[in-house]
């Protein structure tokens, strides 16, 4: 069968491009791998190679960005070819996202590398090698254009979510038995972060890879879950009655959530008020904010203090910030009566403040 030269053209081009987003995931892939051996050995000279060399991977990402629209104005491709560039557009952003991933756990583990003792990395080393492997099969599955390795290779996201949660709680548990210093505890938790974040990044680089192969966009079926976060001082009163309150309107919708600057135990009090208000939240657990995961995909974080607005992510952010800054009544003093009309006031306002929110939210869908 003869291939005309318009064909002959755009098949250069297509592989040209397909090479060169497997060169990006290789690069993007051998940066997690030195960051993951930084760790292991406590290399400080291959943590600073994945932060030099990532400036090599954002320039690989400006190259093949260029490279597509250049193919999209030349060649003007249509069905297939079009889901193609499409897709390199979209994987090449997730694999530069990947880069950046890990030039952070090597910024991580070079904050931390001179601690004694040396945090345990098990856990996180655990987590890392459930991500790479699910980056390599995603970056083959679109080399191949193979649907069905892409499809498997989703299914270990589950996987990687459950050893993320194992190796948070075991990070803090480290540092509640005075085993991992204060100063460790965020960059520990940002290291597991990264490297579940990077699984996060693989699969959604076989969501592309299944639209390119099949046409099918799994993506956006079903609306997605709209993330709430609720922060004050100690996740011990305030933002354990907001969780509460806003967990009981059942809504599959909302992934509600909370998180202190500063936990401690839930408030004795507070929890035997919401049970008298018919919600139970005695087994809801107090988190750091740094256990909080993928605290960037929060569409709405709520202050609920003063000193809570640390939460909120630096400007430019598509996350919502809000201030509901309100007394706390455990801390309040005074007669039994009077200490139940500051919970009843506390609740009121959270009750109403959270229904006209979610209401606002579901009316925007509409």
């Amino acid at each position: 069968m003869q291939y005309s030269y318009y064909e002959k053209t755009l098949q250069r081009d297509i592989d040209f491009i397909r090479n060169k987003i497997v060169e990006m995931g290789e690069r993007a892939e051998n940066a997690l791998r030195m960051s993951l051996q930084a760790i292991i050995d406590n290399n400080r000279e291959m943590a600073y190679k994945v932060i030099l060399q990532d400036r090599y991977i954002d320039e690989l990402e400006k190259s093949i960005d260029r490279l597509c629209l250049e193919f999209l104005v030349r060649q003007q491709p249509a069905a297939g070819h079009l889901r193609f560039v499409y897709a390199a557009i979209k994987i090449n952003n997730e694999l530069e996202r990947i880069g950046d991933y890990a030039e952070s756990i090597a910024r991580q583990m070079l904050s931390i590398n001179s601690i004694s003792p040396r945090p345990n990395f098990e856990k996180v080393i655990e987590i890392a090698n459930l991500a790479i492997p699910m980056l390599r099969n995603a970056m083959d599955a679109f080399a191949n254009n193979n649907s069905e390795l892409a499809k498997a290779t989703m299914h270990g996201e589950a996987q990687v979510d459950e050893a993320r949660t194992n190796a948070h709680n075991n990070i803090v548990k480290s540092h509640e038995k005075e085993k991992l210093p204060l100063e460790a505890l965020a960059p520990m938790m940002i290291i597991a972060s990264r490297f579940e974040r990077s699984a996060d990044q693989a699969c959604n680089i076989c969501e592309e890879v299944m639209y390119m192969a099949t046409g099918e966009n799994i993506k956006h079926q079903g609306k997605e879950a709209f993330r709430v976060l609720f922060v004050d001082n100690h996740d011990a009163c305030r933002a354990q009655m907001a969780l509460g309150i806003a967990s009981k309107l059942d809504s599959d919708r909302f992934i509600f959530n909370s998180a202190g600057i500063d936990p401690t135990e839930i408030d004795e009090k507070t929890s035997d008020f919401m049970a008298g208000m018919g919600i139970d939240i005695s087994h809801q657990k107090p988190k750091f904010l740094n256990q909080i995961v993928n605290l960037e995909h929060y569409e709405v974080i709520i202050s609920l203090a003063e000193e809570a607005d640390v939460a909120f992510p630096p400007a430019p952010t598509k996350t919502v910030s809000i201030k509901w800054h309100i007394d706390d009544p455990s801390e309040g003093r005074g007669k039994p009566e009077e200490m139940k009309r500051a919970y009843e006031r506390t609740y009121q306002f959270l009750d109403s403040h959270i229904r006209d929110l979610v209401n606002a939210i579901l009316g925007e869908d509409e």
